[in-house]
């Protein structure tokens, strides 16, 4: 993180974003949030800020101002491009410590771990859903 805000200016959400866009190409809002496991608001306001900093583009469908496409610029490329060896070190180096037993075994606790939050969230959000314009600081007194 340091070296993505301290050196390039780039929040973790919002090099998550790069790196799914320079992995997958363009993609609608909605596809790029899921990609990238983020939620719709979060997405749209890393979105601007990346669009705002020149890093990527967000093209209207003709025909339908309600659809967009998201893509990285050029200098959004440049920028991937330079950032992803040094994450890709770092990540290397971490794992550095592991054998290849424990890395595969953390790989699959990982897998297994994201699968079960992706069933929970979907069981929790057929039940509970956020009143946000009620504010978080309302609740039912008894």
């Amino acid at each position: 993180m340091r070296l993505l805000e301290g050196r390039y200016g780039i929040a973790r959400r919002e090099w998550r974003l790069l790196a799914v866009l320079a992995a997958q190409g363009p993609l609608s809002p909605s596809a790029l949030a899921e990609a990238a496991q983020l939620d719709r608001p979060r997405t749209s306001r890393a979105t601007g800020v990346l669009a705002a900093k020149g890093l990527l583009s967000r093209q209207v469908q003709a025909g339908d101002a309600r659809r967009a496409m998201v893509a990285l610029t050029e200098a959004g490329k440049r920028l991937h491009d330079e950032i992803f060896p040094q994450v890709a070190a770092v990540n290397a180096q971490l794992v550095a410590v592991l054998h290849d037993a424990q890395v595969a075994v953390l790989d699959q606790a990982l897998t297994q771990l994201t699968e079960q939050a992706r069933r929970l969230n979907a069981e929790l959000a057929q039940d509970v859903r956020a009143d946000r314009r009620a504010g978080g600081s309302r609740r039912v007194r008894p």
